[in-house]
């Protein structure tokens, strides 16, 4: 579903700020991989997302979709492949116009606009069922503006809007980074269950090591631009945080470097 063939990218090429951010990722996600990345300071982690989506233009490489190269194709085109939820609650919706009009946004992506009422009766009825599976309450609050909403509640309906229309493949970007941990649990349980029922490809990047192995069934370590492991299968299952670390040690011939991640 989602292949990266030798993918370099390098910040400020030929001055002293000179960033290698990728150096020479290669990676395949297969049609229903959930994989959590997991990384130090400036690994490349969000670096990577932004190179699929097309923030950013590759120096060298291939970014192939389902079988399409999409790597010279700008971000506003290749959108079309992609649901992506960022790490602030703030990102990713309307917050001055109410959560039903928020979600007809998103039905209605990728589709011809016409002139008519912006959300019917039918499409608030679903619009509640869909709210309902979250279990937050929203399902009575289809009027109410997003803008009101809590950070946990926002990015759930951001999960929702990004998956309303089935992408290729769904991108995370530290999406429970800003919320409180009881928060974060509920949404990430929300996460696992939309990615599970729907079989999205889906990449999560993450800080918290513990969430890393936990979720997903796959999950790839990045040091200096680099993959240096990819842990699948009952390797995966039985991962702790300490041979984590410790494989990470022993592959980049270093101690891990992110205190966000070693203190969650």
């Amino acid at each position: 579903m989602l292949e990266l063939k030798g993918i370099y990218k390098i910040f400020n090429r030929g001055t002293i700020n000179e960033k290698v951010a990728l150096n020479g990722v290669d990676l395949t996600l297969n049609d229903g991989d959930f994989v959590t990345v997991i990384g130090g300071n400036g690994a490349g982690k969000s670096t990577i997302l932004n190179m699929i989506t097309g923030v950013y233009s590759v120096d060298a490489g291939l970014v192939i979709v389902d079988g399409i190269d999409v790597t010279r194709m700008p971000e506003h085109k290749r959108a079309k492949f992609f649901g992506r939820v960022f790490q602030d609650p703030m990102t990713g919706t309307a917050a001055d116009m109410e959560i039903a009009e928020n979600l007809a946004l998103a039905a209605r992506r990728g589709k011809r606009r016409t002139l008519k009422f912006g959300v019917n009766k039918k499409e608030k009825q679903a619009f509640r069922e869909l709210l309902k599976k979250l279990d937050l309450g929203l399902e009575n609050r289809l009027t109410s503006k997003v803008g009101l909403l809590s950070g946990g509640q926002r990015q759930a309906l951001t999960l929702l809007m990004a998956t309303l229309q089935k992408p290729k493949v769904l991108l995370l970007d530290e999406h429970t980074a800003a919320l409180d941990p009881k928060t974060s649990a509920k949404v990430l349980e929300i996460t696992d269950r939309i990615v599970s029922q729907n079989r999205l490809t889906t990449m999560m990047v993450t800080h918290n090591m513990h969430d890393a192995i936990t979720y997903g069934n796959r999950l790839i370590m990045m040091h200096e631009g680099k993959i240096i492991l990819d842990i699948s299968g009952e390797e995966k299952k039985n991962l702790t945080v300490e041979t984590l670390l410790h494989k990470f040690e022993t592959v980049s011939g270093t101690e891990f470097a992110n205190d966000r991640a070693l203190l969650s």
